[in-house]
C-alpha cells in the first residue's frame, strides 16, 4: 500500500481540499502534498492527525483491503444536529481533547479522576442555590 495515494483517496470521497486538511491538522498544505505524491513518509505521529483529521481511526487509515473498510467513528467524534452538552463546536473539541488525554492516563488515574467528578456533581445537585463566585471563594477560605 502507498499511503500517499490511499491518504488522497480518502480525502477526496470526503470531499475536503489539502486546505481543509492543513486546517484541521496544522500541517502545511505543500507537506501534504509531498506526502500525497509519495515524496516523503509521514511518522506515525503525523498519520494519527491525519486520521483525526479525516475523520477515521487510525487503522482504517492503513487499511489494505479491496474494498474500502466500513467507516466505524464514535458517536463523541460526529457533530449532530441535537443540542445535547457536547455534540457540537467548543463542547465537542473539549470532549475530543478529554478523551485524547483520558487515553493517556493510567486506569486507576482515570477510576479517580471519574470518582472525584462524580463526587463534584453530587454538590453540585446537593446545593440549594448556586453561590456567588466571591462568596463561595470566601467560605472555601474560611474553611
Amino acid at each position: 500500500m502507498i499511503i500517499g495515494e490511499r491518504l488522497r483517496v480518502l480525502r477526496e470521497e470526503k470531499k475536503l481540499s489539502q486546505g481543509d486538511i492543513e486546517k484541521r491538522t496544522g500541517l502545511l498544505r505543500c507537506y501534504l502534498s509531498r506526502v500525497e505524491n509519495g515524496h516523503t513518509i509521514p511518522a506515525i505521529e503525523t498519520l494519527e492527525k491525519l486520521a483525526r483529521a479525516l475523520e477515521m481511526p487510525l487503522y482504517q487509515l492503513l487499511y489494505d483491503g479491496d474494498q474500502p473498510p466500513k467507516q466505524d467513528v464514535p458517536a463523541a467524534w460526529i457533530e449532530s444536529k441535537d443540542n445535547g452538552w457536547g455534540s457540537s463546536g467548543k463542547d465537542l473539541r473539549f470532549l475530543r481533547k478529554l478523551r485524547h488525554l483520558l487515553s493517556k492516563m493510567e486506569p486507576q488515574d482515570r477510576a479517580l479522576l471519574l470518582f472525584t467528578v462524580q463526587q463534584m456533581a453530587k454538590k453540585r445537585k446537593a446545593a440549594p442555590a448556586a453561590k456567588p463566585v466571591a462568596a463561595a471563594a470566601a467560605a472555601a477560605s474560611a474553611d
